[in-house]
C-alpha cells in the first residue's frame, strides 16, 4: 500500500470504529487500540480509572510492540475490513 493511501485508509477505519454503533468484542477493541497507539506514536500509558483495564490495555500494547506504524496502521485497516465492516 502507497504511505498516502495507507493514511487514508487508516483515517477512514478510524473513523469508521468511532462512528459504529453497535458492542464490539473487548478483544477487537483492544487489539484496536494498541495498532491505533502504535500508528499515532502515542507513548502515553493507559489512562483509565480502572487499573484492570490498564491492564488489559497494557498488554494488548506489550503484543504488539514488536510492530512498525506502517504495519499498525495496515493491521488497523485489515481488522476493520475483516471483523467490523465485512
Amino acid at each position: 500500500m502507497k504511505s498516502e493511501k495507507l493514511k487514508t485508509d487508516f483515517k477512514a477505519a478510524v473513523e469508521f470504529v468511532n462512528n459504529y454503533t453497535k458492542p464490539l468484542p473487548a478483544d477487537l477493541l483492544l487489539k484496536l487500540y494498541a495498532y491505533y497507539k502504535i500508528a499515532n506514536r502515542n507513548k502515553n500509558h493507559p489512562g483509565s480509572t480502572t487499573p484492570l483495564i490498564n491492564a488489559f490495555k497494557a498488554n494488548a500494547l506489550i503484543q504488539a510492540k514488536n510492530i512498525g506504524r506502517e504495519k499498525a496502521m495496515k493491521e488497523y485497516v485489515k481488522l476493520v475490513k475483516k471483523e467490523i465492516s465485512g
